[in-house]
């Protein structure tokens, strides 16, 4: 068989991830290719660490994307900061909760996991009598749960884990560019994202955030790291110095171009002004599902306004309403993982998704799949719904 050219169908992407991802971070990648240690790129590298830098407000952190999605900067934390029989607890309120867990007990750690119904923020007061119980080297948790829509309470967190002499790691990988994240503030030690949610860019990158305490656990371990890409103690020596870069990979240099132009255009807005479109967007999107008998999982106070988490009314085929409004209407929507599967729809409100026309699309596109059922949705209610939160 010949092999041709592929060429994706147009999507409008509303799902968990990938975002939609803009013409100028298309561009951006179709630039030509050089050498991952020409100077040039050298300079474009250096670019990187400060915007990211700027974008974590990690001004004393190392900051790097690693050339991998963000599931890499979990693997990459877990891996070199925990060495077998280090105690880690983790806290666990959805799929990538559980994740954490299972690569902390990969990397030989004695886990303890702090179990959260689905839909729940994760509770402080129960991860710190966790790490009363005994001396702890991590406390890892995520901020903003893609599996459930929830916000959890990074602050907080991060403060108990200093008062009890315990690493912080963030999962921050649906959170950076839609809610505010800040290092500094929280006084996290290993922060970790990725580029497909509110970043707007492909999936294939993770930018990440490593603290002086973190650099030194990780040059003082006693074991070499059980991942060889990641192991920062090796990755430094490519990313860490202008000028003084040795090989370790070659990195993913037109997937650079995008994120950095991803920034740039994240930049350009203001980080401020996208955190306030991002829950805009948010709340018209609520109003208008609302207006249509549709409720939503997570308590208004834990909401994340990328990521809305809604419950599939009673008698309704979940799995059809997608495929209707992706068939129809060429729009992807998430459903849900673990307990939650065939109960919840995921609607992404992520980066360059997070406009009023993707959410009054979304609306009308779901109003028409549900009625296909029977459910009474009216999209001109909705619709208005969503107008006068937006006008407001």
């Amino acid at each position: 068989m010949m092999m041709q050219s592929f060429q994706p169908p147009r999507r409008v992407l509303m799902g968990p991830g990938p975002s939609d991802v803009g013409p100028r971070v298309l561009q951006a990648m179709a630039r030509p290719t050089i050498g991952h240690l020409d100077p040039e790129f050298q300079a474009l590298m250096e670019e990187i660490k400060s915007a990211l830098q700027r974008l974590f407000n990690a001004p004393d952190h190392a900051c790097v994307p690693l050339p991998a999605p963000g599931t890499a900067g979990m693997e990459a934390a877990i891996m070199n900061l925990l060495e077998p029989g280090d105690r880690a607890v983790i806290a666990v309120n959805g799929a990538f909760g559980g994740r954490m867990a299972d690569m902390a007990d990969r990397a030989g750690a004695t886990v303890v996991t702090v179990e959260h119904d689905w839909g729940q923020p994760v509770d402080p007061a129960r991860v710190e009598a966790a790490l009363a119980e005994a001396p702890t080297k991590v406390l890892a948790f995520v901020h903003a749960e893609t599996s459930t829509g929830v916000r959890s309470d990074a602050a907080t967190l991060c403060g108990i884990a200093r008062k009890h002499r315990a690493l912080s790691i963030v999962d921050c990988v649906t959170s950076l560019g839609g809610i505010p994240v800040d290092a500094a503030a929280w006084d996290a030690d290993v922060v970790y994202s990725g580029t497909q949610k509110c970043l707007s860019a492909p999936p294939g990158l993770s930018p990440i955030a490593l603290s002086t305490r973190a650099q030194a656990a990780i040059a003082g371990r006693k074991e070499k790291v059980r991942n060889w890409l990641f192991d920062f103690n090796l990755l430094m020596g490519y990313w860490g110095g202008e000028g003084g870069r040795t090989y370790h990979h070659t990195a993913p240099i037109n997937a650079l171009y995008g994120l950095h132009e991803a920034l740039v255009v994240l930049f350009e807005e203001g980080q401020q002004a996208a955190v306030v479109r991002h829950a805009r967007a948010h709340e018209a999107l609520v109003a208008g599902l609302e207006a249509t008998g549709l409720r939503m999982l997570v308590d208004e106070a834990h909401r994340l306004p990328q990521l809305n988490t809604v419950l599939v009314p009673d008698g309704i085929d979940e799995a059809a309403v997608r495929a209707h409004v992706l068939k129809t209407w060429d729009l992807e929507v998430g459903a849900g993982l673990g307990p939650l599967k065939g109960k919840v729809w995921r609607i992404g409100l992520m980066g360059a998704s997070a406009t009023p026309w993707h959410v009054r699309l979304c609306l009308t596109a779901l109003c028409e799949a549900l009625a296909a059922q029977g459910f009474d949705a009216d999209a001109k209610a909705a619709l208005a719904a969503a107008d006068r939160r937006l006008a407001a």
